[in-house]
């Protein structure tokens, strides 16, 4: 599945949840591949408000948010030179969190060499698919 240059990704539910890239503004990440790795973390939480401020920049399916599960952790990666770690997946999660009034939400954060093994493209790395 694939998203555009505001960061939509694609929820079709016949498909795994993961099946996606996300892609904003020049870079992209593979969700599949950024899930197989979050395995490997623990699942934390987060303040919807500090970890969803990029919000203005993603379209949201305001049906679709309505349906999401807010127990799914969201997975979000650090990118070189900046502080807050970018959600890759679970931004229809963080826009019903937001619209119901929860100010928390369940999270995995990638490090820097799982976030560039799930990186298509952005930060020096040509389109890779």
């Amino acid at each position: 599945m694939s998203g555009d240059a505001t960061g939509t990704t694609s929820h079709d539910t016949d498909h795994d949840p993961y099946d996606q890239v996300f892609v904003l503004l020049g870079w992209a990440w593979d969700v599949a591949l950024a899930a197989r790795a979050a395995a490997r973390y623990p699942v934390t939480r987060a303040n919807v408000s500090e970890i969803g401020a990029l919000g203005a920049l993603i379209r949201i399916d305001d049906d679709y948010a309505e349906t999401v599960d807010l127990s799914r952790p969201l997975l979000a990666v650090p990118l070189p030179e900046v502080r807050t770690p970018i959600v890759i997946d679970g931004w229809h999660r963080i826009h019903k969190a937001r619209q119901t009034g929860v100010t928390e939400l369940p999270v995995i954060f990638l490090d820097g060499d799982d976030e560039r093994a799930c990186r298509l493209m952005g930060g020096g790395i040509k389109r890779r698919w």
